[in-house]
């Protein structure tokens, strides 16, 4: 088997490539939400309760991975226009918040260590599976069916996350040799967010382009 058969769209649609990362980010879902634990008690405690859904960003975004890949496990023929319209933002939302936490948790990690934090075995764990987060996330838009409006509403979406984390002091824990870098680290952030809206867009452009080539290709 060709190596690049790993991420064409026949071995990404197979069941049992679906059920494995399906319950692969399932089980990262519940490890980030308890790797956040302290921090969700803390904003619980001692800020506005609306804030605490801005917390956990990576795990929040593996859960609307987990829940795009639902979506092909178990295709509904004739969707209501609701669950279309859920599932087209959801589909967006794993995209661009896959990207960008998973290449911003990398991006800190590795900041804090240039800076005189030590790396630890965790943090070599965590950058492999955020870096398989931002992967994924590019090879599966090709599976996916969102595009311009459902991709506005994810960009709106973690922008807003943006602002709330970095204007009420909500963002996820730092290493603690950045702790005088949040503006910078804020300004990236934001960045990394626009860059991760256009790579889901560019993905988006050249699945319209590649299925265009299919049908004219059919019909010849």
């Amino acid at each position: 088997m060709k190596v690049s058969m790993l991420w064409s769209r026949y071995f990404l649609k197979q069941r049992w490539v679906l059920w494995t990362l399906f319950l692969t980010n399932l089980a990262g879902t519940i490890y980030g939400y308890y790797w956040y634990k302290y921090q969700l008690v803390d904003t619980w405690d001692n800020f506005p309760k609306w804030q605490i859904v801005f917390v956990p960003d990576s795990p929040t975004a593996s859960l609307f991975f987990s829940l795009a890949l639902l979506f092909l496990l178990f295709p509904i023929t004739k969707p209501k226009k609701w669950l279309s319209a859920a599932r087209v933002v959801i589909e967006a939302l794993a995209v661009v918040t896959s990207i960008k936490y998973g290449v911003w948790a990398c991006a800190m990690i590795l900041a804090g260590a240039y800076q005189g934090d030590p790396m630890i075995w965790q943090d070599w764990m965590l950058i492999g599976s955020h870096l398989a987060m931002a992967i994924e996330a590019v090879l599966f838009v090709r599976l996916f069916r969102f595009a311009g409006i459902s991709l506005s509403v994810a960009a709106a979406w973690t922008w807003l996350n943006d602002y709330v984390d970095y204007k009420y002091g909500v963002y996820p824990y730092l290493p603690q040799a950045l702790w005088d870098d949040v503006s910078t680290v804020s300004t990236f952030t934001i960045v990394l967010t626009g860059m991760s809206v256009l790579t889901a867009g560019v993905a988006c452009y050249y699945r319209f382009k590649q299925e265009r080539m299919t049908n004219s290709n059919s019909l010849s």
